[in-house]
């Protein structure tokens, strides 16, 4: 079942998605700096905002879904939406022009979804990597200390873990679990759909087999300090920062290459497990956190000339931006399945937007 037949069954929803969208995102135009919601950093939110965050994703296991279970087996509540959605257009939405803007507007939708079906009354929180990145042990981290106020830590060590190799036969090196998350609020916790292995994704595939299936199993990680020392440190994100033009900021958070991670790689292979999953990842919960922080990362580098950066793309609406693909234009139309309506890139561009309207620490 690919993204076809994803758009298939999901049209029955377009006119009730157009309806709440409406309502949903307030009318065009700008807000201001003072009226924007502030997103934070984790450990500058307390522990009563960082359990209020926790809760509200545990929420989203209690509420229904959008998409219907006879057609999608593995989506069983409401957070699953989010995760089929992103299976759906893995392969239109990495390590190219599109990963910025598609995932800028994914975390809107779902803070959205936490605020107006769970109570959740704070802004999206973001991990900033590099303040971890010289850690010996992750555990170390407010982020994955394994406390109640946490995101959960690693996972139980697996010896039978494998490392991670490219198609030039570089491996990275294996992290420190392998296995199920066992402490903090996510112990134990089911993940519905997956795993795939990244190497399925690639330019014009088709999705996995079964892409939708229900297989439930434990979350994973294996925390990797090494990795994300190297991936993630704060000299990659002054680099990021000092970048002249968007096509050099993306060579180091993203490049196209399927060989080479980049910040936003390095980070999803600094957490491992689950994580690692081009297709599920967003069924950990540090995956907003991480996305957060990519997206503060491309905020903050727009806001420093505003009238050249924000509108500034660079690559294709293919995966890898292989010759020939189509380029990202401010036209392009990107789909976020039961989520919500089709958007320009256009409309995706600023975080000032009235729809939008937050702002980074």
């Amino acid at each position: 079942m690919g993204r076809f037949l994803l758009r298939q069954v999901i049209s029955l929803y377009v006119l009730i998605i157009s309806a709440i969208s409406c309502l949903a995102f307030p009318a065009a135009g700008s807000c201001s700096p003072e009226e924007a919601v502030t997103r934070k950093e984790w450990r500058e939110l307390d522990n009563l905002q960082r359990r209020e965050y926790i809760d509200a994703i545990r929420c989203l296991r209690k509420r229904p879904s959008v998409l219907p279970n006879e057609e999608f087996p593995g989506v069983r509540d409401r957070l699953d939406d989010f995760i089929a959605t992103h299976i759906n257009y893995t392969n239109t939405i990495h390590n190219n022009g599109l990963l910025l803007p598609w995932h800028r507007h994914f975390l809107t939708l779902w803070g959205k979804t936490l605020r107006q079906e769970c109570g959740y009354k704070g802004g999206l929180p973001y991990w900033n990597w590099a303040l971890d990145a010289g850690l010996l042990s992750l555990s170390q981290s407010p982020v994955f200390d394994g406390s109640g106020s946490s995101l959960s830590g690693n996972g139980l060590y697996d010896p039978a873990e494998r490392p991670i190799c490219n198609t030039e036969g570089e491996c990275l090196p294996r992290g420190t679990g392998g296995g199920c998350v066992y402490s903090g609020p996510f112990e134990n916790f089911t993940v519905h759909m997956g795993p795939f292995n990244s190497s399925l994704a690639q330019p014009y595939s088709p999705l996995p087999p079964n892409a939708f299936a229900y297989n439930p199993h434990c979350l994973t990680r294996s925390l990797n300090p090494p990795l994300l020392a190297s991936m993630n440190n704060q000299t990659l994100v002054d680099q990021m920062q000092s970048a002249e033009t968007i096509t050099e900021f993306l060579a180091v958070m993203e490049p196209s290459d399927e060989n080479s991670l980049g910040s936003h790689g390095g980070g999803h292979h600094g957490v491992g497990g689950t994580m690692v999953d081009l297709f599920t990842s967003p069924q950990d919960p540090v995956f907003i956190l991480h996305h957060g922080m990519i997206d503060r990362m491309w905020t903050q580098w727009q806001n420093q000339d505003v009238v050249n950066r924000r509108y500034a793309l660079n690559g294709t609406t293919v995966i890898y931006d292989p010759p020939g693909a189509p380029p990202v234009t401010l036209d392009t139309v990107v789909e976020f399945g039961p989520l919500d309506i089709p958007r320009k890139v256009r409309e995706i561009m600023d975080p000032l937007d009235r729809k939008y309207c937050y702002r980074y620490t």
